[in-house]
């Protein structure tokens, strides 16, 4: 049984790299661009995890994070919240509306894939 991850990032570089260091683990990528495009998909189709974002146009992470937690299938989902911004600040923020656990961008392979394995245990055990 294969992982299902949405990818919620608005900057190709960053989506680049991301997708590149998650590819080898074989998980089934969808890709959003901002956080009203996340929201739809998630709503259309169950995700395992979902790795967003914290700054993107339309709706940003913190209100996706929201969203996300208000519809049953992801009250207890592995939500991953990357951020650039100081994680003194953002996380308390971020854990509030539903995050998960916090990244800090950049982010560094091996933690990612780390963290990514971690979560995805529980859907293939």
């Amino acid at each position: 049984m294969s992982v299902s991850l949405l990818v919620v990032e608005d900057k190709d570089k960053t989506l680049q790299s991301i997708c590149t260091m998650i590819e080898p683990l074989g998980f089934e990528v969808t890709i959003a661009r901002d956080g009203l495009d996340g929201l739809s998909k998630a709503k259309q189709q169950y995700f395992d995890i979902i790795l967003l974002d914290h700054k993107m146009p339309v709706m940003d992470g913190l209100s996706l994070l929201k969203n996300l937690r208000e519809l049953e299938a992801y009250q207890h989902s592995p939500l991953l919240f990357m951020s650039t911004q100081d994680m003194v600040e953002i996380e308390p923020k971020a854990l509030k509306a539903g995050a998960t656990q916090c990244l800090a961008k950049p982010l560094h392979e091996d933690f990612l894939l780390d963290t990514l394995k971690t979560w995805a245990v529980r859907f293939v055990a």
